[in-house]
């Protein structure tokens, strides 16, 4: 089982590693960050919206918060750069926020939710997913950071041993 000290040294990797990726990305126009790259969600641009968009929705389900909206409607929300740079930093914030306040023993219960992909009620051990919502930013993360390189951009560090302090 994972501790809530290491959900607090993930969560502020989250954010140093979005702060790295979004002004890596500064660095690119609009075009060039919604042009389609092959990826799972097309470009950079749709990556980023679905990691905020997935970020959001596990932080519903552990706090208990309504859900946000669907994927589509976020996206076409947050269409323009400086609306999702600013709400990807307001999630980022309410993520440190929330895992400063967790508490060992909530990591240890389980967690049951609807899931609308696999369309039933799922039930597992907290500590698995929350380990599954940083892993999912990582994953995608990655797949940001490859596009941004073949865009010719080049992100800082991304090991978590050099984050600073």
């Amino acid at each position: 089982m994972i501790s809530a000290d290491y959900v607090c040294r993930l969560a502020r990797y989250n954010h140093w590693q979005n702060e790295n990726l979004y002004g890596t990305a500064d660095g690119l126009t609009d075009e060039e960050r919604h042009r389609e790259r092959g990826a799972f969600f097309g470009s950079i641009h749709g990556t980023m919206c679905h990691l905020l968009w997935a970020d959001q929705t596990w932080l519903s389900r552990f706090s208990g918060a309504l859900p946000p909206v669907p994927l589509a409607e976020l996206t076409a929300q947050y269409h323009d750069w400086t609306s999702l740079k600013s709400r990807r930093r307001e999630t980022d914030a309410e993520i440190v926020g929330w895992a400063e306040r967790l508490a060992s023993d909530w990591l240890a219960g389980r967690h049951t939710h609807f899931s609308p992909s696999l369309r039933r009620e799922m039930s597992a051990p907290r500590w698995l997913l929350v380990s599954h919502f940083f892993n999912h930013q990582t994953h995608h993360r990655g797949q940001i950071h490859c596009m941004l390189t073949q865009a010719g951009k080049k992100p800082a560090d991304t090991d978590l041993p050099m984050m600073p302090g």
